[in-house]
Formats: structure tokens, C-alpha cells, sequence
């Protein structure tokens, strides 16, 4: 369920673990990806509000008796703000090790951002909960580097 997991039946419950992120440094992303699923991940952030987060990708379908399937989905490139990063790791095989890369947080400053990595799954059928999408959120404090100017892409953090 959009913007960051759970179901409308069981919502989740949110850890509060907060990672403590140096702004204008890259965030190392490790992903295990267990349930097989083509397609592809975005990162995005949001300062003040989890309606910051960018919707999901729009997302091509085809008719089935089953209902809508997935196709293929919109990525942005190049990626801007609030998405950190799109069309990572795209796969139509199952990924069997960990998939890992960097990406650039913006030199800002927050106590509780939020930080989206989605899923897009392609060959998929339309869930209740997420359409073609899963969604997992991780909240960030950044704090922005003083030796470098400030991201001026992003809100100020509202206090």
C-alpha cells in the first residue's frame, strides 16, 4: 500500500529507527529482492510530509481474463526531485544475490525525512493494496554539510 507498505487489512506497524545520513554524501542501498518479480526499483525522498513522495509509476497494461497486467512502467531520467534515483536494478530474471548501489542524498538538512524505495513489478496483475507496486519507507535524519551549499531542489524542513 502506497506510500509505504502494509495492507489495508494490517497497515504495519513502524519500527521508529531513525539513520543518521551526512547531506551531500552518497546512502548505500542494499536490496534482496525474495519474492521474484520483473521489474525495476526507484528511491525517492520526502522533508516535511510522506505527500512529498511522488506517485507511483504510471504503468502500461494489457487485458487479460484475468484483469489489467502489467507491462512496463514509466522511469524517470534523469531523475529529479524527490526522486533520488529510477529504473534501478531492472530485471526479468530472478535476482539471486543482493543487489547494491549508491545513491546522492541532497545537502539538506531534516530530522524525519522520509526515504521510498519502491518496486515495480511488470507481468503482474493489479493488487488491491499497491496496483503493480510495492512500497517500503525508512525514515532518514540528514544533516546537511556546511562546507557545501545547500540543495535548494528540496523544501526547507518545516519545524
Amino acid at each position: 500500500m502506497a506510500p509505504c507498505g502494509g495492507t489495508s487489512a494490517d497497515p504495519g506497524k513502524p519500527t521508529g529507527a531513525v539513520t543518521n545520513v551526512a547531506g551531500g554524501e552518497k546512502l548505500h542501498i542494499k536490496l534482496r529482492e525474495t519474492i521474484f518479480h520483473p521489474g525495476f526499483y526507484r528511491v525517492a525522498l520526502a522533508v516535511n510530509s510522506r505527500d512529498e513522495l511522488p506517485p507511483d509509476p504510471e504503468v502500461k497494461t494489457e487485458s487479460t481474463a484475468k484483469g489489467p497486467r502489467s507491462l512496463s512502467a514509466s522511469i524517470h531520467y534523469p531523475a529529479t526531485p524527490p526522486i533520488l534515483a529510477d529504473g534501478l536494478f531492472p530485471h526479468t530474471a530472478k535476482m539471486d544475490k543482493e543487489v547494491e548501489t549508491d545513491v546522492d542524498i541532497p545537502n539538506i538538512s531534516c530530522s524525519k525525512c522520509t526515504l521510498q524505495i519502491i518496486e515495480f513489478m511488470a507481468a503482474h496483475g493489479l493488487n488491491k493494496d499497491g496496483d503493480y507496486t510495492y512500497h517500503h519507507c525508512a525514515v532518514l535524519q540528514i544533516r546537511a554539510n556546511p562546507d557545501k551549499p545547500i540543495d535548494a531542489r528540496y523544501p526547507v524542513e518545516k519545524k
